[in-house]
């Protein structure tokens, strides 16, 4: 059924318009910030476990729906996009050096206005980032482990502003009701910093819930980033929304985006 058809047969019965399968960053951004984050809607892969936006070529979904899905992506923001080939490090590179071939990183930034800097995840927490004057942004895949190895300060640090003039913005990630965690998990964050066990709650037998929203905003607050948003997704909970490891095991990925535009439109 095409999109057309949706919109009238929606607006006909009373329905909300909005089938767009993309989100984008609520946060006071400049005009010329642009941000894209795909959900699972709205592609064309096939099993179940990757249906139907899958955009990771890595997760064993025919690579040629994975392309269709980027272009599907790609469509949207009128700048290549710079997918990384994440490893759950701290690296950080520029977006436009991994246009051509993916660069092992975990974060990107642009200043140029060539590249969309992206990064894709199912759970792992990803984080937008852009200046006040709209001059720099930066993409941050942000599980536990680029946390916990300071893949966020790192970010800030290659935006090469002051930390007082940046903003982040959290996409969908595995909330603080869905992901467990062991002792290590624990010990990586509150050894070196112990305001962080705030952010644990224990359940029994060397287990805690963790709130990944909580660490990164404790982790940027520390960098002088005072300007955060979004933290309110959770992949898990979804289904129907979003991709994710931890529920499904095999699956897709969603990417996010943040790129600057030559106009404010």
């Amino acid at each position: 059924m095409s999109q057309t058809l949706n919109l009238n047969l929606n607006a006909a019965i009373g329905l909300s318009q909005d089938v767009s399968p993309f989100l984008s960053a609520d946060w006071p951004a400049p005009a010329n910030v642009k941000t894209l984050i795909s959900t699972r809607k709205g592609g064309v892969s096939e099993e179940k476990a990757f249906a139907a936006m899958n955009v990771g070529m890595h997760v064993g979904d025919k690579p040629e729906l994975v392309a269709h899905n980027r272009a599907i992506v790609a469509k949207q923001t009128g700048v290549p996009v710079a997918y990384l080939n994440q490893t759950h490090s701290a690296d950080v590179v520029r977006a436009c050096d991994s246009l051509t071939e993916p660069l092992d990183a975990d974060a990107s930034v642009d200043d140029s206005g060539l590249a969309a800097c992206a990064v894709m995840t199912a759970d792992c927490l990803p984080v937008l980032f852009c200046d006040n004057a709209g001059t720099v942004v930066g993409a941050a895949h942000a599980g536990w482990r680029g946390l916990a190895g300071g893949v966020l300060q790192n970010t800030i640090s290659a935006m090469g502003v002051p930390a007082s003039e940046i903003m982040a913005y959290f996409g969908p990630a595995i909330g603080p009701d869905a992901f467990e965690v062991g002792q290590d998990v624990y010990d990586a964050f509150c050894r070196p910093l112990p305001q962080a066990e705030a952010a644990f709650e224990p359940i029994g037998a060397g287990k805690y819930l963790a709130d990944i929203y909580a660490l990164a905003r404790l982790l940027l607050r520390r960098e002088g980033v005072t300007q955060i948003y979004g933290g309110t997704r959770c992949t898990v909970l979804e289904r129907d929304s979003f991709f994710s490891y931890r529920r499904d095991g095999q699956t897709g990925r969603m990417v996010s985006m943040v790129w600057l535009a030559d106009e404010a439109v």
